[in-house]
């Protein structure tokens, strides 16, 4: 964990370690996590829902998703 004043002194170290897998966070309250470009696209531009699975999961809880499919019903003009 980085703090913000250290952050500023050494971004090109936290994006270094970022590109290389290795996810930074920045700040105590109300922290920000730096990923790489790729790791973002792999794991949050998704939207199916599937990532609120995930994070669900790693807090360990189950849930599950309403059907995406084009015929279903539109329940606002239901």
């Amino acid at each position: 964990m980085w703090s913000i004043v250290d952050a500023k002194s050494q971004l090109s170290e936290i994006l270094r370690r970022a590109r290389a897998g290795q996810p930074q966070v920045i700040g105590t309250q109300n922290p920000c996590v730096v990923v790489s470009a790729e790791a973002f696209e792999a794991n949050f531009t998704d939207h199916d829902g599937a990532w609120l699975v995930k994070q669900a999961a790693q807090m360990g809880e189950g849930i599950t998703l309403p059907d995406r499919r084009e015929d279903r019903a539109d329940i606002i003009f239901a």
